[in-house]
């Protein structure tokens, strides 16, 4: 990433940001445009004064916005959007607005400015009642939910912008991240930080449907280096295409649930007393996601250096120290 301009859009969120922090390490020099509206200031503390990042207040939503971040972008990460499924459930068009208008103003910005390749997060919802497992990238079925609509678009998007326009994209379809700086507040926060948040409050987790419904839980540093792999990524083949983001393995929330407990209650020994709670399953949700990794790690190389175990610890350590 030496010298090369970059731009990360979300860059205040949760992903986005852990990206930022890797890409100012490897010597790039980054523009960070997010709107705030799910990003935060404080995960941009480690970094804010960095001479090689610059901050632009602004949403993807707005085609000038678009255009004043992408200027002399050599490479875009795509960072942005409204995620949970719940949220899309409850307010379809915002998150029509943001995740399809948004992400189209955004690529058409990066074709106007010259951007050599656009790597942007796509999303295993993609893969939608399909019920094959592991989940294969050439293999998906219909959306269940408006996020995963948004989320399929943009990839149709994508292909369509490389073969009228040229430019080069990939997809990377994250399954389930987890980790430092994940928000746990709010309707819309993430199984992970929501159970640790309510634990370290010795508050009983509310596990949705009987805890058998399982993820292919992905931790933030396997996704940061499935997007440097992706912006390095040389042959041909590798390009203009999407790819699994995972671990290849499945865990229930059952199962989630007693490795959390486990490793919280070695900071605080009174949460292992607890037992969650069981509430109904939610309206858009796959039963099951299970990923192959193996187009990834041909392609791009990608070996996950975290297991769900080893991501689980490093995520409690930092809840552990930024919660208190």
């Amino acid at each position: 990433m030496n010298g090369r301009n970059i731009l990360v859009t979300g860059g205040a969120g949760f992903i986005g940001s852990n990206l930022i922090e890797a890409l100012l390490a490897q010597g790039g020099r980054v523009v960070c445009l997010d709107n705030f509206s799910t990003g935060k200031e404080e995960n941009l503390q480690t970094f804010r004064n960095h001479p090689d990042f610059r901050l632009i207040r602004g949403d993807i939503r707005d085609y000038e916005t678009c255009l004043s971040a992408c200027e002399n972008a050599d490479l875009i990460f795509h960072e942005a959007a409204l995620g949970s499924v719940p949220r899309s459930v409850n307010d379809p068009v915002t998150t029509n607005e943001v995740n399809i208008g948004g992400f189209v103003k955004l690529l058409n910005a990066a074709r106007e400015c010259g951007a050599k390749r656009f790597i942007y997060a796509a999303s295993s919802s993609t893969y939608g009642d399909s019920p094959a497992l592991p989940k294969v990238e050439e293999h998906i079925g219909k959306p269940l939910s408006p996020y995963a609509v948004t989320k399929y678009v943009n990839e149709l998007y994508a292909d369509v912008f490389h073969k009228l326009y040229g430019i080069d994209c990939i997809g990377l379809r994250y399954f389930n991240v987890f980790g430092r700086r994940q928000d746990p507040d709010g309707a819309y926060a993430a199984v992970i930080p929501r159970f640790v948040r309510a634990m370290l409050r010795h508050e009983r987790p509310v596990i949705n449907g009987d805890g058998s419904s399982s993820r292919d839980f992905t931790f933030i540093d396997n996704v940061v280096q499935a997007n440097l792999l992706a912006a390095a990524a040389l042959p041909q083949d590798a390009l203009n295409t999407v790819y699994n983001v995972a671990c290849g393995t499945e865990t229930d929330l059952n199962t989630l649930f007693s490795l959390l407990k486990q490793f919280l209650s070695e900071y605080d020994p009174e949460i292992a007393l607890l037992e969650p709670v069981h509430g109904p399953y939610r309206t858009g949700d796959i039963p099951h996601s299970l990923a192959d990794i193996s187009k990834a790690r041909r392609l791009l190389g990608y070996t996950p250096g975290f297991d769900v175990e080893n991501g689980l610890r490093q995520a409690v350590k930092w809840y552990v120290e930024h919660l208190k």
